[in-house]
């Protein structure tokens, strides 16, 4: 007997990858029971699948099926119920059709990179943005940047933030001051005002 079949032979059940001869002699790689991915199912979906096919299938008795998958009998005779007279149940993921790609979000990408490097804030970038000709909303700009691996930016002090438009302290209204007397005035805005006695 040479050395490599004494070495093959007997060394066999430590599952080693033996190389003689330029010829590789492995162990079958398993992880898991192929077996068990049908009779263990993971998802409740799936669950239903396997008991459902198993009974309608495979011939099993609602008790032997229901018992295999973890239903009462009872239970499992209302989804073979369901099954049969209600809505087409949906058990595989099928793909949406449309767009795969965001042509807004894919034009906008390396300006909104570029405005955040420069540490302004979502809003900030999307009001750029709008002014370039490239509509983005607020949310739609956070959703860039958090595919991009940036992270919002800490609250500002009304100091550190850009001039903008802000909101303006108007004077308090004094309603002793309100007078019923017909009056005439100019506004930008119109409106009624009716007061119930």
């Amino acid at each position: 007997m040479s050395f490599s079949n004494f070495f093959k032979k007997d060394l066999s059940f430590l599952k080693l990858d033996l190389t003689f001869s330029n010829m590789t002699i492995r162990a079958p790689n398993r992880i898991t029971d192929p077996k068990r991915f049908f009779s263990r199912p993971q998802t409740p979906r799936q669950r239903i699948y396997e008991a459902l096919r198993c009974y309608y299938v495979d011939g099993k008795s609602t008790a032997e099926a229901a018992r295999m998958f973890g239903y009462t009998p009872g239970a499992f005779r209302v989804l073979c119920h369901k099954f049969r007279n209600g809505p087409p149940m949906e058990f595989f993921v099928s793909t949406r059709p449309g767009p795969r790609s965001q042509p807004k979000k894919s034009l906008a990408r390396s300006r909104a990179i570029h405005l955040r490097k420069q540490n302004h804030s979502v809003y900030e970038i999307s009001e750029t943005l709008k002014e370039e000709g490239i509509a983005l909303s607020p949310t739609a700009v956070r959703e860039l940047l958090r595919a991009e691996g940036f992270s919002a930016l800490p609250r500002r002090l009304d100091e550190e933030r850009p001039n903008g438009i802000r909101p303006s302290v108007e004077a308090v209204a004094d309603a002793r001051s309100f007078d019923l007397q017909p009056c005439q005035f100019t506004t930008q805005c119109g409106g009624a005002f009716f007061i119930r006695s």
